[in-house]
């Protein structure tokens, strides 16, 4: 499991393990991150990511769910 998100990952771009863009951090709470999603993500990334209701402005990760972050991206693990 990755460290709990902080206000400085407000902004990163959000990868699956394979680099596709999921989208943009839009703001932090602890161990949860509230994403942006990306305006060309594909409906099978979005259902891997229990991503299923449409129309929302943003959708929440986990930090379970993520495998690195570094100074300028997250990454989420493969399993998802």
């Amino acid at each position: 499991m990755a460290r709990n998100f902080r206000s400085e990952d407000e902004g990163k771009h959000v990868r699956t393990s394979d680099g596709d863009l999921v989208g943009t951090i839009d703001s932090v709470s602890g161990s949860m991150a509230h994403v942006r999603p990306d305006e060309n993500l594909s409906r099978s990334t979005r259902r891997r990511l229990g991503w299923t209701e449409e129309g929302e402005e943003t959708y929440e990760i986990s930090n379970a769910h993520v495998g690195q972050i570094s100074d300028d991206e997250v990454h989420l693990k493969e399993d998802l």
